[in-house]
């Protein structure tokens, strides 16, 4: 397994991380027995790098992280990493309440996370999304005051725009900034991206391939189940979708050329990027099962010359996706779209 560190201060990671929330929400049922074992299969592979959120189903998913984790092979369990995103406010519904940044509200967080995983720290905190009542720098101060405990090793920010990385940065070292980077979502290229290799920030992207929208394996008649997210996303409706998958299907003829899968080629770009970029990148792939990790796997063997890169960014353009990444009332709380 290749490695790449993140930024100039955080930890050295695998060069693929596991991303576990679709194995507790938002994508349907998931097999637990399955999860568990992509998990180890994941571990055994070489990925060192879990990343979950304290609200993936109010807990499960750092449970079923924490449940891996004490199955697995002493040497596989030590040299996993747990990334871990807090702040967003649930109900007993599964219903959203908005976010909490607070410092006293931070290390509540972390102590139920500690005691869900089984650990006695987390390897990378952060906030899922900036709480807009309370300021960056006071709740980067409170997980800096985490690390100095011996609680947490290293700071993490999401979907945060550059004015806000530069002000969490002024307060303690950031390790990374986890955010939606894709071939169908490149945002972060004109101002963020660069903002964190001026900072030495790395990056952990996460919807490398859109929720499945570009993996290559998704329908147009697909039925989802009740509660997937992906009902409700902008680029999975209507024309927004027909349009995408004609994307898709650009992209395919590449991967075909190169004897690979659509998924692969995919995620070989984002790994591209990292190289090309100057940014220490490192995908998120929500793989659920092992096949689809095997498959994301595959692509640290996908070599992507000049003329792929190009190729590849011919059939899929910068702004070529139809509809926004979530819906509006989401959107709202992105401080990297602002």
């Amino acid at each position: 397994m290749r490695t790449r560190t993140l930024g100039t201060t955080g930890p050295r990671v695998s060069a693929l991380g596991l991303g576990c929330m679709g194995m507790s929400a938002l994508y349907g049922e998931a097999d637990r027995g399955e999860s568990i074992a992509t998990i180890h299969a994941a571990l055994d592979a070489g990925v060192t790098l879990l990343d979950t959120g304290d609200f993936y189903a109010m807990g499960h998913n750092e449970m079923l992280i924490g449940e891996a984790l004490r199955s697995a092979p002493v040497a596989a369990r030590e040299q996993a990493l747990t990334s871990v995103k807090f702040g967003a406010l649930r109900d007993p519904d599964g219903g959203w309440s908005g976010y909490d940044g607070r410092p006293a509200a931070v290390k509540n967080f972390a102590a139920y996370s500690l005691q869900r995983l089984g650990v006695d720290h987390i390897d990378i905190y952060r906030i899922a999304r900036i709480d807009p009542d309370v300021p960056i720098e006071e709740t980067v101060g409170a997980i800096a005051e985490l690390v100095e405990a011996g609680h947490v090793r290293h700071i993490g920010l999401s979907e945060v725009g550059a004015d806000t990385l530069r002000r969490a940065a002024s307060v303690a070292p950031i390790s990374d900034l986890q955010i939606e980077y894709s071939l169908v979502s490149r945002g972060i290229e004109e101002k963020i991206l660069p903002a964190a290799v001026e900072l030495g920030i790395g990056v952990t992207a996460y919807g490398v391939l859109s929720r499945g929208l570009i993996s290559g394996h998704f329908s147009p008649d697909r039925q989802l189940a009740p509660g997937d997210f992906r009902g409700m996303s902008p680029r999975f409706q209507g024309e927004n979708l027909r349009h995408n998958l004609s994307l898709v299907e650009a992209l395919r003829k590449i991967a075909e050329q190169k004897g690979v899968s659509v998924a692969q080629i995919a995620i070989a770009w984002v790994l591209a990027q990292g190289e090309g970029r100057g940014a220490d990148v490192v995908p998120l792939v929500g793989a659920r099962t092992r096949e689809r990790l095997a498959e994301a796997l595959g692509a640290l063997d996908v070599v992507l010359t000049g003329d792929d890169l190009a190729a590849i960014e011919g059939a899929v353009p910068p702004g070529a996706a139809a509809g926004e990444r979530y819906p509006q009332a989401q959107m709202v709380h992105l401080d990297s779209e602002r």
